[in-house]
């Protein structure tokens, strides 16, 4: 984990790979958990059984915003951003879902500084981010996700 304090320790990690997160391994339970928390209960995520007759998978898969929402959690392994007043989640922008993250699958995240850019004292990051999935070739996603940070002086 990389610790940032400021716009000018930030900036020294432009267009280079800031760090890789540890794996999470997302179970049913978790997909369960999500479907319910936003009332999206199709069954190529909730239906073991269903899946594993109908699903081109052979088995229940996260939800596409389950893996999104884990953004905060893995980006927070990877960046410990201190000397704030606030931080903003500002966007998420180009993501591509590449490939879907089967039940009791492991994922990682992978995170670049794309861009950034001192907003008269606010920092604007943008964080280039690939989830991958253990064992596979394609990733889940690829995009970014635009922080903007409020740093004390």
């Amino acid at each position: 984990m990389i610790t940032i304090k400021n716009y000018a320790e930030f900036e020294t990690y432009l267009g280079k790979e800031i760090g890789t997160s540890g794996w999470h391994l997302i179970d049913q339970d978790q997909i369960n958990k999500f479907a319910e928390a936003t009332i999206d209960h199709q069954w190529i995520h909730t239906d073991p059984e269903r899946a594993a007759i109908e699903s081109p998978f052979k088995t229940t898969i996260a939800h596409g915003y389950l893996t999104v929402s884990l953004l905060p959690y893995f980006w927070h392994q990877i960046a410990d951003v201190q000397n704030l007043k606030m931080q903003i989640n500002y966007s998420i922008d180009n993501i591509r879902f590449g490939q879907a993250v089967a039940v009791n699958s492991k994922v990682r995240l992978i995170a670049t500084l794309a861009a950034i850019i001192n907003l008269r004292g606010i920092t604007k990051a943008t964080i280039g981010v690939t989830m991958e999935i253990e064992g596979e070739k394609k990733p889940a996603y690829t995009g970014e996700v635009v922080f903007l940070y409020h740093f004390n002086n």
